[in-house]
């Protein structure tokens, strides 16, 4: 095999001519191929559910000549993760806390300057275009990104009616509450390494209902993209043991910029309704100060007029 260190994306090329046993394999390595790096075939087969021979003519199905190959372009990927981590964590053995705090929040502006430079603005426009023209939004994302999920959601509900932060303990919750996606829908998955199964399923079922599918995530690697049709990337390695959200949380924040410049007019009238809402009913648990600074309405005010301005020329 001439070029095994791209595995994950050989894998998610070939998916669709893969046999039923075969695909339940390549989903289970997209999802767990740190793990699969160091499992036998006949471990790996416990795991998925199927025989050692069907993962042992798997990696021939991919064009590898057996499976000590493909399990070494695995933990070549792998390799390349443990030794960027080692680096971060000898710098940090004797590092005063001035040090740690410096060297985490310059670590954390250069993932921000990395998804800046490698970002695919078309997919990015593309993103902002759909979220807009879509009837229902989705948005899924767990464990450590289930805040993202939050905050973007909490955001879209300012812009656009019909959002639906998905919260699910397992599957079958999950597809209850998206059991009304459709084709004029949107579905956002937000997955960083360890990519979450639900997120993933999630995703297939909204594609199979011909759903648009954004994905929020990693690299090319990672296995989001399979049912996604607009990918966007952002870096998120760790230090130490704790994910850097930074650079997710600023993509997220640029989408929201976006969606309100385009729709500043709509978002305003929201933002003035809400808080009227709170003042004719006098919610005495207010815990906000201002939920919009006039300054700020004002801006979003201007927004909309440059514009219509810009439209009329």
């Amino acid at each position: 095999m001439e070029d095994s260190a791209d595995v994950l994306s050989l894998i998610r090329g070939r998916m669709k001519d893969l046999s039923k046993g075969h695909k339940k394999i390549a989903e289970y390595i997209l999802s767990n191929y740190e793990k699969c790096a160091f499992l036998t075939a006949s471990g790996l087969g416990k795991e998925v559910g199927v025989s050692e021979s069907t993962v042992v003519r798997f990696p021939a199905a991919l064009g590898f000549k057996g499976y000590p190959e493909f399990q070494r372009s695995l933990e070549n990927i792998v390799q390349e993760k443990i030794h960027s981590f080692e680096k971060i964590d000898v710098l940090g053995k004797d590092m005063s806390t001035n040090m740690v705090l410096s060297n985490v929040m310059m670590m954390d502006a250069r993932k921000i300057e990395h998804t800046l430079e490698h970002m695919d603005f078309k997919a990015f426009d593309m993103a902002v275009e759909d979220i807009l023209n879509a009837d229902n939004i989705y948005v899924i994302g767990v464990r450590t990104c289930e805040p993202l999920a939050d905050f973007l959601g909490y955001y879209l509900k300012m812009i656009k009616k019909n959002v639906n932060v998905v919260r699910a303990s397992n599957s079958n919750e999950l597809f209850e509450q998206m059991m009304y996606v459709g084709e004029k829908d949107v579905v956002i998955g937000i997955s960083f390494p360890r990519y979450s199964m639900r997120t993933l399923k999630a995703m297939e079922f909204a594609n199979n209902r011909k759903a648009r599918v954004i994905s929020i995530t990693d690299s090319v690697h990672s296995p989001m993209n399979m049912y996604s049709s607009c990918n966007l990337f952002a870096r998120s390695d760790m230090a130490s043991i704790v994910d850097s959200m930074v650079a997710p949380m600023s993509l997220i924040n640029a989408l929201i910029v976006s969606l309100c410049i385009r729709k500043s007019d709509e978002v305003v009238k929201n933002i003035e309704l809400l808080n009227s809402v709170i003042d004719n009913f006098q919610y005495t648990g207010n815990d906000e100060i201002n939920m919009l600074d006039e300054d700020v309405v004002a801006e979003l005010k201007n927004m909309d007029n440059t514009a219509q301005y810009k439209s009329v020329r």
